[in-house]
């Protein structure tokens, strides 16, 4: 009877509210300028990480950049006709009228360059997307469902492993045709293993866990769980390999127009420059040289960035 009355004294002392408004709920609502604040704080932070991230990084970000420009808009970047050639300028070496030389029909190596990062860079996104795309769904499969399915999936895996990458693209290209599509499909069969092989351990890692665990017991359905919950939180670390996987693709495919599986000539490829400047080592350096570099340069800009997605350090 003491209690009830005592509790009944601290009621009455509380500040009384006005008529028909509502109940002020300490913690449930955050002050109109939370929202701003936090927006604030968010781009401070996004501010100091940029500020702190390694020269290196930025270097990487910057060559990706440009080659993507010289992709979507090589006029900008050249003036010259890659496919036509001019008379009486065969051969020649770096000067004004042409930054990087010309070849043996007198096409400006610049224009060439320039204008062949289109199929580069198309091909190795074909590439990477077919790998990304069948791989993930393969090592989905196998992670979620387990039991024979698993194991059908995984060995099936460990065949395309235990194939050279460059000999499966081989294979499949002698299958489907000469080209730059068939090629980028060739070497993105060859990336599936891979992708299919980390998304498996990431679903299992994801699948196993108690947020996940709790969706089931709920009464979540299987795909919706899977689609909401193990997917999207399994892709962190299938987005640095499909940044490493694109260089590689690059790298690849250039290969393949090299040993004359990918573009047919004139077209400017980066792999099939080199080749045609193979015969002029001793005499037209620059032709085998720039598209060579340019090759390198991206290959290194796109694995420094894989390995910053990754978590890894400069």
């Amino acid at each position: 009877m003491n209690a009830l009355t005592h509790n009944e004294g601290v009621a009455l002392q509380l500040p009384p509210q006005p008529v028909g408004a509502a109940p002020q709920h300490q913690g449930l609502s955050a002050p109109p300028q939370a929202a701003p604040r936090a927006q604030r704080r968010g781009w401070q932070v996004l501010r100091r990480q940029l500020a702190r991230a390694p020269l290196g990084l930025w270097l990487a970000w910057g060559v990706v950049a440009l080659v993507l420009l010289w992709a979507i808009v090589p006029g900008w970047f050249s003036s010259h006709d890659p496919l036509v050639g001019q008379a009486g300028q065969q051969l020649r070496a770096p000067h004004a009228g042409h930054w990087l030389g010309t070849d043996a029909l007198g096409r400006d190596v610049w224009a060439r360059v320039v204008h062949g990062s289109v199929h580069s860079l198309s091909g190795a996104l074909v590439a990477m997307g077919v790998g990304l795309l069948v791989g993930t769904t393969l090592g989905l499969l196998a992670g979620a469902v387990g039991g024979r399915t698993d194991d059908a999936l995984m060995r099936l895996v460990d065949v395309l492993l235990a194939v050279p990458s460059l000999l499966l693209s081989l294979a499949i290209i002698i299958v489907l045709g000469f080209g730059t599509v068939n090629a980028a499909i060739a070497v993105g069969v060859a990336s599936v293993a891979s992708f299919a092989r980390l998304v498996r351990s990431e679903v299992v890692r994801v699948r196993r866990t108690e947020y996940v665990e709790a969706a089931f017991g709920s009464g979540g359905r299987f795909r919706a769980v899977l689609w909401r919950h193990v997917l999207p939180n399994s892709l962190t670390s299938v987005v640095a390999l499909a940044a490493l996987q694109f260089g590689s693709a690059i790298l690849a495919i250039a290969t393949l127009g090299f040993l004359g599986y990918g573009a047919p000539p004139p077209t400017p490829e980066w792999g099939l420059l080199i080749a045609e400047g193979r015969n002029y080592l001793s005499t037209a350096w620059w032709l085998t040289t720039v598209p060579g570099l340019v090759v390198v340069a991206v290959v290194l800009a796109v694995n420094r960035i894989s390995v910053s997605l990754a978590g890894g350090q400069s």
